[in-house]
């Protein structure tokens, strides 16, 4: 199973293309922080398809913390000094924006712009609207208990989740086989 979780920053601008069939994929790159802290930070390219390639491109921009879920890949690209050179990309599947200051490269931002879930379908079922009946509320009202009488404590009984222990058995010396 390919599955790969990261926190990031955006480092570049997420740019909005059209493969020739019209499907939209959005590329960015992002920046996470080493394990260390004298360990330099690390890039990433990001790619989205399709609706979460559009989400990405109206929602996210440079400098927003972002949480995301997808797959890892490896790509082999040849390189104009005449070798190959292996980059990992991760293909986002789900995109969460960080909001809290978690300070990964040194930006002082502390917010992110932040999607709003989908809204439940609304049913269209309506109960019928009962009629209201008066009531009677002691709020606001000054208690009048009689402080002379006792008031009676009601304890709940301890329930033991533990079944009971059995007192161990003593060992039969007379059964030991030779």
């Amino acid at each position: 199973m390919n599955s790969c979780i990261l926190m990031a920053e955006i480092i570049k601008e997420p740019e909005l293309r059209f493969t020739p069939d019209g499907l939209e994929v959005t590329e960015m790159l992002v920046q996470f922080s080493g394990l260390r802290e004298s360990e330099p930070a690390a890039n990433l390219k990001v790619v989205g398809w399709g609706n979460m390639a559009k989400e990405i491109q109206q929602h996210y921009h440079v400098g927003d913390r972002v949480l995301l879920e997808g797959r890892l890949g490896m790509h082999t690209i040849d390189r104009p000094e005449g070798f190959k050179e292996k980059r990992a990309e991760l293909t986002v599947q789900k995109i969460y924006p960080l909001v809290a200051n978690l300070n990964m490269t040194g930006s002082s931002r502390t917010t992110a712009p932040v999607t709003t879930p989908p809204q439940k379908a609304v049913s269209s079922y309506e109960p019928p609207l009962s009629t209201p009946t008066p009531t009677t509320s002691n709020v606001g009202v000054a208690s009048q208990n009689n402080y002379s009488e006792p008031v009676p404590q009601v304890s709940k009984p301890e329930r033991s989740s533990y079944p009971p222990v059995a007192p161990n058995p003593e060992p039969d010396v007379d059964d030991i086989p030779f």
